[in-house]
């Protein structure tokens, strides 16, 4: 497996730096405008046109880069206002709809669809538990929530434009937040076990085991104590070939701390079979690419470890996108060689006077 690694993030038959995979992955990466399509007001934004890089990683950001500007368009047109009604749809089926009204130039509904729930996870009214707090506690504000929601949906807001602070910096920060909403519903409960650990604590009714969503109906796991927070995550994977490259890519996980900028990062550890304490839920369906557990120090982990399974998959992506274009390329060497092989082959061609000859070519 780690041949296998090694050769899809290799550059000129040398093995890669980490800056070097950086760079390797971000060749295959789009141009950094948003693609989308636009059919009926719908919006489907793939999850590559949200790409940062940060260092050797490659980490999708909690705001969503289309309801930035939306919103801030509706902020800086408030003179005159326009019709809104847009449908964003997300990766791993986080649908959005923002709506706004001509005759009432201040509100802006933003409402939230989430991914259906697995089985495992504990639900209230549709939403994560403590997502409702989160939200009022961040855009209590500036915003109301609706009750009930919009139909086909599990959240609404009622945003009020002109409350936004006239400063154009904090406004700038308060859109992007409210861009992140995605990121404070699905991370409330990460947040509020994270708040626990700060403090040394557990909270009296948090369960040994507690099931969070992050994709359709597939949940990880988060074992909550007083020292520490281990989270884990059960990969499953369709193609073969990305089980594969996933299983070797997640064994690189356990290695990552050895290097000397990573030696604080939190342990990782990578195992085809569930974690003892996973073993007592027999929901679960057995993952193809095994288990991956993240102990202590889980700092700023509420948006990565909600979106690790999509970080993942985008770097199997960009590896086998590498590799395709290495393969390409290797293909092409060798026809150029076998061309110049090729024996020389005469031609007869006749001069203006009708005299024949022959030419090579």
């Amino acid at each position: 497996m780690r041949a296998l690694w090694n050769a899809c993030t290799r550059k000129g038959g040398k093995g890669a730096l980490p800056e070097e995979k950086s760079k390797l992955l971000q060749q295959q990466q789009p141009a950094p405008q948003l693609q989308h399509q636009l059919s009926a007001n719908h919006l489907v934004v793939a999850p590559t046109s949200l790409v940062k890089v940060e260092s050797a990683m490659i980490l999708l950001p909690g705001a969503s880069r289309v309801l930035q500007q939306v919103l801030l368009s509706r902020l800086r047109s408030t003179e005159k206002p326009t019709e809104v009604d847009f449908h964003l749809t997300e990766f791993d089926d986080v649908r959005y709809h923002i709506k706004a009204s001509a005759k009432e130039p201040k509100q802006v509904l933003l409402s939230i669809c989430l991914p259906p729930p697995p089985p495992s996870t504990v639900l209230v009214a549709g939403l994560p538990f403590g997502a409702i707090e989160a939200v009022k506690g961040t855009f209590g504000a500036v915003s109301q929530v609706v009750d009930p929601p919009e139909n086909d949906y599990h959240l609404t807001l009622n945003v009020d434009i002109w409350s936004f602070p006239t400063d154009e910096a904090l406004a700038d920060q308060l859109i992007t937040k409210l861009a992140s909403l995605r990121s404070v519903v699905l991370g409330a409960p990460l947040r509020e076990i994270l708040k626990h650990l700060a403090t040394k604590t557990v909270a009296p009714d948090a369960d040994s085991l507690i099931a969070l969503m992050h994709r359709p109906k597939e949940a990880y796991f988060i074992v909550p104590q007083a020292e520490k927070v281990t989270v884990v995550f059960p990969m499953r994977f369709k193609d073969n070939n990305d089980v594969i490259l996933g299983t070797s890519f997640l064994q690189e996980f356990m290695e990552a701390r050895r290097s000397p900028g990573l030696s604080t990062a939190p342990p990782c550890v990578w195992s085809p079979k569930a974690p003892a304490e996973i073993m007592k839920d027999k929901k679960e369906e057995e993952p193809n690419a095994g288990w991956v557990s993240f102990g202590e120090k889980l700092d700023k982990l509420v948006w990565i470890l909600s979106t690790f399974y999509a970080y993942v998959s985008y770097h199997i992506k960009c590896s086998k996108g590498f590799m395709h274009t290495r393969m390409r390329r290797r293909v092409e060497t060798l026809i150029q060689v076998l061309n110049r092989a090729k024996p020389e082959v005469e031609k007869e061609r006749k001069s203006m006077s009708g005299r024949s000859f022959k030419r090579a070519v």
